[in-house]
């Protein structure tokens, strides 16, 4: 026992208060689950299982909305120091003939040329203009104000994101959940 007052004793005061909470939140959840097994074998929850219960969702009820913003926030961390652009122009580069006949395919089903693809050469004018349109974008994709735009483009949508998550109103009630249908024999 001497060993575990050792070791308390080095812990600060904030390591001692997580510690606290952790345990209380790794009984309640053991309570939580014991009692879960103790209604599905037909028995009633003991007093302590359903208080130990409200305890845990009330603990994370706490926590829930500060550790979501702080995975948000890492979230955003890491998708801002993506280049998308590159991989999707690499993607692009990497499937240029796929894409070159898909293309070819889908404009000759388009019924509004069926007139003007029974011209000579119709063949060779798509083939280039899709040539031509993959090689562009690509381009586009490659300069650094396209990877600067999406850059943007994903870090206001994250904002705002996190604003939502923030701002979300934690006093409206959630809908209870779906209950258990009866299982037979029971």
């Amino acid at each position: 026992m001497s060993g575990l007052s050792e070791w308390l004793e080095g812990l600060s005061t904030l390591q001692l208060l997580f510690f606290v909470l952790a345990v209380i939140f790794g009984l309640s959840v053991v309570a939580a689950l014991l009692g879960a097994l103790l209604v599905r074998m037909g028995m009633r929850r003991p007093a302590v299982v359903e208080w130990a219960s409200g305890l845990a969702e009330r603990v994370l009820g706490l926590v829930k909305r500060p550790l979501t913003i702080v995975v948000l926030d890492e979230v955003a961390a890491v998708l801002q120091t993506g280049h998308y652009t590159k991989n999707i122009s690499a993607a692009l580069a990497e499937n240029h003939d796929a894409l070159k006949a898909l293309v070819a395919e889908k404009v000759k089903q388009d019924p509004s040329v069926r007139l003007i693809g029974r011209l000579p050469g119709y063949d060779a004018i798509v083939g280039q203009v899709t040539e031509t349109t993959l090689r562009v974008l690509v381009e586009m994709l490659d300069d650094p104000r396209t990877d600067e735009l999406i850059s943007d483009l994903i870090r206001h949508n994250l904002d705002q994101i996190k604003q939502a998550v923030r701002d979300h109103d934690q006093t409206a009630p959630l809908p209870p959940p779906d209950p258990m249908p009866p299982r037979p024999g029971l």
